[in-house]
């Protein structure tokens, strides 16, 4: 049973409580608390900074659907949203809140029919949810008219910048009235959201629930730490020792994505992928099944994943680190909602163990290292699972007693032990004949800080080994068992990161190529890819092209200092190794005309 006394301190309406009343909900949560009685009383525009999952949508759709009422007249209420996943999302939200009031509400979105669109829109409509090209497409149309338009969302503000939708809002924003509400909801606070509420916001007030990029509070961060060519069979290993996992999988790139997830379907998963490969329609069809619980394990991109807010996810799962914090916490941030417990888990080589400690910084937690499941521990696992759900089953006495003296018949020859093991075999058996022979997967050792105070060398002899290549940067040039190394001329400073490196490759290559280990350096970057590919890898780079820098690449040395040889050859025009032959004839013609 609600407790009604706590909503109705904020001021909503006995039609609004009976709605929250029949969502179930029991108490507000902050940003409820604070945002709801604000709204209603028609005092500011509000500025709040809050994570994804906190009740935003309830937030400002309480008050707004009180205060309006259903009229033919225009639009009431615009709400911007980053994602056609979020857009219909928090349109159904609305509706559901919205069963007495009557109000008319559509999402609008690319990638759906604009002929639908256009039909709903012609009949009138009083609060409109949508993403920032689709809305813009549609004033300039003059479809949509938003000159009567009293509540004005961004929803998700930082994220519609992101993906890089700030000339829309500006067009948007200078299409509605100047007397009207302004709410803005952001996880993060970059500059472009401070110059829009500066320059469309009145007299806002600002609400921060929780720091600049705070992970949830009930998330436990958790790392394994495997060589490269043992990643996939790590995360298989994960996911069958946690029976009842129901999570997402975020992948780089969109190759990526629908190879793992193509391999966990290979091997009996309920998985499916999600990118922006997929039409709307496959896309919907995913989304259904996996809030319907009909898959397991959804496996996506995060451009794909941006808006998706889905309940109940016991863990999502990085296939290898972001390159910036926020996605991580983004990331994060997907379970562990409503009170309940979540895992993130991140699946590292040795060389990404310097971006958990960077993580760990800024979110102020702590990841745990785990080791990788045993068979014997997966096994074990799944069979306390198995018992556990056979103790917990429903059964329909009164249907299944009329088949029970048949059944009986025919397994009575069997003892009760005899019985509960071919029950086991029956669930069990491709679990067991897979890890019978399973392949190894070895947890890496980390290898441990030298205390300085016990080299016996003193402060000059830490500085002329610090001089001399040291062991970690040879091995940063060696490669993992089973790839070799390869070596480019364009690092960190270039923008160069794992994504746009994978980009290069797969514009310049026919056919996939398997990467592992990456390590990026200021100038230059190094990367593993299968025994046998580096020829192939270094032929495909040679003369391509990374915003008109010329890339040059070779199968790595060891014993080579890349670090000297990249500042060497690197001009403050920032030409590298590999350039065509003219620019050295050029300084030769110029030097004879001298």
């Amino acid at each position: 049973m609600i407790n009604e006394a706590d909503f109705s301190t904020l001021g909503l309406s006995e039609e609004m409580l009976a709605a929250v009343h029949a969502k179930g909900f029991e108490t507000p949560t902050s940003i409820q608390r604070l945002t709801i009685p604000r709204l209603l009383s028609g005092e500011n525009d509000i500025i709040a900074q809050s994570q994804t999952g906190t009740g935003k949508t309830a937030a400002f759709g309480l008050p707004i659907l009180q205060q309006i009422e259903p009229s033919k007249e225009g639009v009431q209420s615009i709400i911007l949203v980053p994602t056609r996943e979020l857009a219909v999302q928090a349109a159904e939200e609305l509706l559901s809140y919205n069963r007495e009031r009557r109000l008319s509400i559509t999402a609008i979105y690319g990638g759906a029919a604009m002929s639908e669109q256009l039909r709903r829109l012609s009949r009138g409509v009083d609060i409109v949810v949508g993403t920032p090209g689709r809305v813009l497409d549609h004033i300039r149309r003059g479809t949509l008219k938003l000159d009567k338009v009293r509540f004005l969302v961004l929803d998700e503000a930082d994220e519609m910048l992101n993906m890089g939708f700030l000339d829309e809002i500006n067009a948007i924003l200078e299409n509605v009235p100047e007397e009207r509400k302004m709410l803005l909801f952001s996880a993060t606070m970059p500059d472009e959201i401070a110059k829009i509420a500066k320059n469309y916001m009145h007299n806002p007030v600002e609400f921060v629930l929780g720091t600049k990029n705070e992970a949830a509070q009930n998330v436990k961060h958790v790392y394994y730490m495997v060589n490269a060519k043992d990643k996939y069979l790590a995360l298989k290993r994960i996911a069958d020792s946690n029976p009842n996992i129901y999570g997402i999988i975020f992948c780089r790139t969109r190759r990526e994505t629908q190879e793992i997830a193509d391999n966990l379907i290979g091997d009996g998963y309920n998985v499916d992928a999600l990118h922006g490969d997929l039409s709307q329609m496959q896309r919907d069809t995913v989304m259904k099944k996996f809030r319907e619980h009909t898959l397991q394990l959804l496996v996506a991109t995060d451009v794909a994943a941006r808006g998706l807010d889905v309940d109940n996810l016991t863990h999502v799962i990085n296939y290898g680190l972001p390159d910036d914090v926020a996605t991580y916490t983004h990331r994060s941030g997907r379970t562990g909602r409503a009170g309940k417990t979540g895992v993130s888990v991140a699946i590292i080589h040795s060389r990404e163990k310097s971006k958990v400690k960077e993580i760990e910084k800024r979110i102020g937690k702590s990841f745990e290292r785990a080791m990788v499941p045993t068979p014997q521990r997966i096994i074990e696992k799944q069979l306390y699972n198995l018992a556990d759900r056979l103790e917990k089953v429903k059964v329909n006495d009164e249907e299944i007693e009329k088949y029970l003296p048949g059944i009986v018949r025919k397994l009575e020859w069997l003892s009760e032990n005899d019985l509960l093991k071919r029950v086991v075999s029956l669930e069990f058996n491709r679990l067991l004949e897979y890890y019978k022979d399973a392949p190894e997967v070895v947890d890496y050792e980390e290898r441990k800080p030298r205390d300085r105070r016990k080299s016996g060398k003193g402060e000059e002899g830490e500085k002329a080994e610090r001089r001399r290549p040291s062991a970690k940067d040879k091995d940063r040039r060696t490669a993992e068992k089973g790839f070799e190394r390869i070596y480019v001329n364009a690092g960190k400073a270039d923008g160069f990161f794992p994504t746009r490196l994978i980009e290069t490759l797969n514009q310049n290559m026919d056919g996939r190529v398997e990467v592992g280990r990456i390590d990026l350096l200021n100038n230059y970057a190094l990367f593993d890819v299968r025994k046998g590919d580096g020829k192939k890898v270094v032929a495909a780079l040679k003369n391509a092209r990374y915003f008109g820098k010329r890339l040059y690449a070779e199968i790595a040395d060891p014993d080579r200092d890349y670090a000297k040889a990249s500042a060497r050859k690197s001009n403050s025009k920032g030409r590298h190794e590999g350039d065509d032959d003219n620019f050295s004839k050029f300084r030769k013609d110029k030097k004879r005309k001298k």
